[in-house]
């Protein structure tokens, strides 16, 4: 199958390569990567970036930077689709939405 159309996952490791094949890879500012989570659910895998915490020159800790998104990988078809910043739960919930 292409990478278009892959293969639907059966674990995480498989989403995750799904969507390093279809996305940019996530940099910090030194160069090194960004940590990828994933969060299996019933339908899909819900893959996000994990940064780290920033803090100000005094060590403040500050706000994370608004916008950007999470990706759901299909279990059913290994389609990978974006989704608001949200939190975990609330991402899967309108990705359930979207399906339904």
């Amino acid at each position: 199958m292409t990478s278009d159309h892959p293969a639907p996952p059966t674990t995480a490791e498989q989403a995750l390569d799904i969507v390093r094949s279809r996305f940019a890879e996530l940099r910090l500012p030194d160069g090194s990567p960004v940590e990828l989570r994933v969060q299996e659910f019933d339908i899909g895998y819900l893959v996000h970036a994990v940064f780290p915490p920033v803090t100000d020159v005094a060590g403040r800790p500050q706000p994370a930077p608004p916008g950007g998104s999470k990706i759901v990988v299909s279990k059913e078809s290994g389609e990978a689709v974006t989704v608001p910043n949200y939190p975990t739960q609330a991402a899967i919930d309108l990705y359930r939405r979207q399906r339904s």
